[in-house]
C-alpha cells in the first residue's frame, strides 16, 4: 500500500481536511490508541506540539546524566513509521467544535481546521504550584525533556562553582538541594542527587565530600510517597535517610526565593529557613491547559486540578464520539500513571475501530505500582503482594527497559544504567559556561621619551 495516499487525510465537502480519527497528543494514552488502530488499519492523524514520544518516568536520569534526551524521547515519527494509515503531525490544537467535529491546530503560525469521526485526547498534565504561581519562576521542575536539561545544567554548575569558590557561605548553598513533594519523582531525585554526591562527583572533584552534599525532602502528607502507605513508605523513607536525605514530613512550603525556601510545620506552626541554591518543585499536578478547551468544546466539567470528569466509557460530555484519557481526566479515583492511559488509550481505540461496543465502560486492569529510591534500592506493589529493596529494584529495571520503545533505546539504556548503577559513570554529563564578552584592555597611551636633565 502506497503510504502517502493512505496516510493523507481527505477533502470534505467544505475544503476542509478530513480523517476517520483524530488523536491530539504523544504520551503514553496517546501511542496506545495510535497503535491500536494501526493495527486494525483505522486511518488517524495524531496531532502533537512535540516531535517526541516522551517516556516521562526516567526524565529524573536524563537530569542526574544516567541517559541521554533522546533515549527517553524517541521522534514518534519513527515509532509510528511502519504504518501507512498514520499521519503525524507537528501543532498544537487551539480550538474544538464538538458538533461540527473539528479541531483546529495552529503550526508555524498557521491554522488548519482538520474534520473527524472520532476524536481521542490524551495531552496530559503539567506542574501544580497549588495557587503559588511564583514559585515557577524559582524552582525547577521535571515535567519536559528541556525542564529536566535546564535541571541537569543546573546540578552541574553547582558542583562546579562550588569547587572553585573561596566563600565558605556560597560553597555551602551551591551544595545544598531542596525538594518539595515526596512522590515518586521527589523520592527519585533526592536519592539520585545523593547518589552523584557520593558515587560521582565525590571521585571526580578532589575537593568536594559526599558529607558537604545536603539533600532535603520536604513533604506536606505525613509520610513518603503517600500513594503507597504503610510499610512501603516507612522502607522509602528509611532508605532516603540511611543514604543521607533529610525527609521533612507534614510541612508546608510557604515561599520560596531564589536562595532557598521557608517552610512551615503543620503540626508546630513553626517557620523555619533552608537555604538552597537548588529547589525542584514535585509537589502536584493539573491537567494541559487543553483539558480547558475541551471542556468548555463539550461542556464537560473539571475538578480542582482542571482534569475532565469524563464518563465511565471515556467519553467527554455529551459526545459519544470524543473520548479524553490519561493525566488530563478524573475516573473513579484512578492514579494519573502510565498504565492507566495505555489502558484507556487501547479501550478508546477500541470502541472507534468497533472491536469494543460503544458505552462499554472503561475496566483497569492494575498491575501494580513501583517507584525507585536509589541504587538497588525500590518499592513495589503488585495487587496485595508488596517488595522492596534489591528484588523490587530489579523488577524495577525490567518493567522500564520493557516499557522503553525500540530495541536501540533499550539496549543504550541498559549499558548506561551498568555504567551509572554497576560502576559510576554519567556519561550524559555535559557542562559549559555560559559565554562572557572579554572586554579589550585598553590600549596602551604612548608617551614621549623623557629627556635626560643634566644638574
Amino acid at each position: 500500500m502506497d503510504r502517502t495516499a493512505a496516510g493523507r487525510a481527505d477533502i470534505d465537502a467544505t475544503g476542509h481536511e478530513k480523517t476517520q480519527v483524530v488523536i491530539v497528543g504523544s504520551g503514553f494514552g496517546a501511542l496506545a490508541a495510535a497503535k491500536t488502530l494501526a493495527k486494525s488499519k483505522t486511518p488517524f492523524v495524531l496531532i502533537s506540539a512535540t516531535t517526541e514520544h516522551l517516556f516521562q518516568p526516567l526524565l529524573y536520569q536524563v537530569a542526574t546524566g544516567v541517559l541521554s534526551a533522546g533515549e527517553v524521547a524517541p521522534p514518534i515519527r519513527t515509532i509510528l513509521q511502519k504504518y501507512p494509515n498514520a499521519d503525524v503531525r507537528l501543532g498544537r490544537v487551539v480550538e474544538v467544535n464538538a458538533e461540527e467535529n473539528t479541531v483546529v491546530y495552529e503550526a508555524s503560525g498557521t491554522r488548519h481546521t482538520l474534520g473527524y469521526r472520532s476524536l481521542i485526547a490524551a495531552t496530559g498534565a503539567t506542574q501544580a504550584y497549588f495557587g503559588h504561581d511564583e514559585f515557577e519562576k524559582v524552582t525547577y521542575k521535571l515535567k519536559t525533556v528541556e525542564d529536566a536539561e535546564v535541571l541537569r545544567k543546573q546540578i552541574l554548575r553547582c558542583f562546579e562553582e562550588a569547587h572553585t569558590t573561596n566563600d565558605a557561605l556560597v560553597r555551602r548553598n551551591l551544595l545544598s538541594f531542596v525538594v518539595v513533594g515526596a512522590g515518586a519523582t521527589g523520592v527519585e531525585l533526592a536519592g539520585q542527587i545523593k547518589e552523584l554526591a557520593r558515587r560521582y562527583f565525590a571521585k571526580s572533584i578532589n575537593n568536594i565530600s559526599a558529607d558537604e552534599v545536603t539533600v532535603t525532602m520536604v513533604e506536606g502528607a505525613g509520610v513518603a510517597l503517600p500513594a503507597f502507605g504503610g510499610k512501603l513508605s516507612e522502607y522509602t523513607q528509611a532508605s532516603l535517610e540511611k543514604s543521607g536525605v533529610e525527609v521533612v514530613l507534614n510541612t508546608m512550603v510557604t515561599a520560596i526565593d531564589e536562595h532557598g525556601v521557608t517552610v512551615s510545620s503543620a503540626k508546630t506552626k513553626e517557620e523555619k529557613r533552608i537555604d538552597a541554591e537548588t529547589v525542584i518543585w514535585s509537589a502536584g499536578v493539573r491537567a494541559n491547559d487543553f483539558a480547558a478547551v475541551l471542556g468548555e468544546a463539550t461542556g464537560c466539567d473539571t475538578d480542582r486540578a482542571g482534569r475532565l470528569l469524563i464518563n465511565p466509557d471515556l467519553t467527554v460530555g455529551g459526545f459519544a464520539n470524543v473520548f479524553a484519557i490519561g493525566d488530563m481526566t478524573s475516573l473513579n479515583g484512578l492514579p494519573g500513571q502510565s498504565p492507566v492511559a495505555m489502558q484507556g488509550g487501547r479501550h478508546a481505540a477500541k470502541i472507534v475501530n468497533g472491536k469494543v461496543k460503544a458505552g462499554t465502560p472503561f475496566k483497569y486492569f492494575d498491575k501494580g505500582s513501583m517507584s525507585i529510591i536509589s541504587r538497588f534500592s525500590a518499592v513495589c506493589r503488585v495487587r496485595k503482594v508488596e517488595f522492596k529493596g534489591t528484588i523490587a529494584w530489579f523488577m524495577w529495571l525490567a518493567v522500564h527497559v520493557m516499557y522503553l520503545v525500540g530495541f536501540r533505546n533499550r539496549y543504550v539504556a541498559v549499558m548506561s544504567w551498568f555504567g551509572s548503577f554497576i560502576g559510576h559513570r554519567r556519561p550524559h554529563f555535559h557542562y559549559a559556561q555560559e559565554p562572557m564578552k572579554i572586554e579589550a584592555a585598553p590600549p596602551a597611551v604612548e608617551r614621549e621619551p623623557e629627556l635626560a636633565h643634566s644638574a
